[in-house]
């Protein structure tokens, strides 16, 4: 009688231990499709690309690459772009920013399948930036932040695949 008890635990216990795997899988799948989609549009977007040899002042705040991302990191950066994209009143943009709405909330599932801290945002400096780009700049600030945007997600998508930490 006990050894049917402890068969049937350990059986159960195997259960909930293979069910926990599948829905982080499944999230980091989601969350690569949807970067993938995300860059699709904006590669849908007909702007002249952006060369990396060009330099354009003013514009530093928005986030460029970063050479190794945590969970944290990536959701700090896509808050960035996320702001500026609101910001800028274009309806490209603006599927764009709910797009990055739904990838954050992705990884912010993922970290919390890791135990990771929920992330603090204070983009303060990022708002008084943007206010100071005047309405003749906003075609330009786009360009900018859809591309750099767009390499940076690139980026999560490798990071994803390395099983990035909190």
């Amino acid at each position: 009688m006990r050894w049917g008890f402890l068969c049937q635990f350990l059986w159960l216990w195997y259960y909930l231990c293979y069910v926990q795997a599948v829905p982080v899988q499944k999230v980091q799948d989601d969350a690569k499709s949807l970067i993938k989609t995300i860059i699709i549009r904006i590669n849908d977007i007909s702007h002249m690309p952006l060369s990396s040899r060009q330099k354009i002042t003013g514009l530093d705040f928005i986030p460029g690459l970063f050479p190794a991302l945590s969970l944290s990191k990536m959701d700090h950066t896509l808050a960035v772009h996320q702001q500026i994209l609101t910001r800028l009143y274009s309806q490209n943009a603006m599927q764009i920013s709910n797009d990055l709405e739904n990838l954050r909330a992705l990884l912010q599932l993922l970290a919390s399948f890791k135990n990771c801290p929920q992330p603090q945002m204070s983009n303060m400096k990022i708002l008084e930036s943007l206010i100071s780009v005047e309405e003749a700049f906003r075609h330009s600030t786009e360009v900018v932040a859809l591309s750099r945007l767009q390499g940076s997600l690139k980026n999560i998508l490798k990071q994803l695949d390395l099983n990035p930490g909190c």
